[in-house]
């Protein structure tokens, strides 16, 4: 199976349903949303899956990715799929492990736009985006898209984070937090 990205580049996906990929029409919305925000950021795609939205942020010009995927055989693939869309300019790195366990190791950075995409079923919707308000992995000025199902879905509360929107497209839901307007 192959996945199309923005400019129309293909990327390379894993056989079968070890991944689910975020769908064109979701990855199109979040980046409508982000429009203008994405040149030179700094982008943490956390349970990274194909690869796919850190792909197309470094198409539309982020300078710094960073991606945390558990499966070994999805991190080759990523590897070679950021590999054939970044330029000179942008540093990307594929970290492979558990998210949770994964983030202790990027304590001290801070990343402008976060993408959290765990399988629906994971249970670490709460766990991850503590340990990213814990670390402080978020620019003052940031925002975090989670995917999750758009059915049975409690959104975690975050001290000091709010929910800023959030998007259903189907049968999957969008929720985006950044920081209390007041703690900023």
């Amino acid at each position: 199976m192959s996945l199309r990205i923005y400019g129309n580049r293909q990327l390379k996906t894993l056989p079968g349903k070890d991944t689910r990929p975020t769908s064109s029409r979701v990855r199109q919305a979040i980046f409508n949303i982000w429009q203008g925000k994405i040149t030179d950021c700094r982008w943490l795609d956390l349970c990274t899956g194909t690869g796919a939205m850190g792909a197309e942020a470094l198409c539309r010009g982020a300078r710094v990715l960073v991606g945390i995927e558990k499966s070994s055989r999805a991190c080759s693939i990523i590897q070679e799929n950021w590999s054939q869309v970044a330029d000179s300019n942008q540093q990307w790195q594929v970290i492979r492990g558990d998210a949770l366990q994964q983030l202790t190791k990027l304590a001290g950075q801070q990343f402008d736009r976060i993408y959290f995409d765990p399988p629906y079923a994971s249970g670490l919707y709460q766990q991850v985006l503590e340990a990213i308000a814990h670390y402080q992995l978020l620019d003052p000025q940031g925002e975090i898209a989670v995917e999750h199902s758009s059915q049975g879905w409690s959104a975690p509360a975050i001290a000091n984070w709010e929910i800023c929107r959030e998007k259903v497209y189907g049968s999957t839901g969008i929720t985006f937090y950044r920081y209390l307007l007041s703690q900023k």
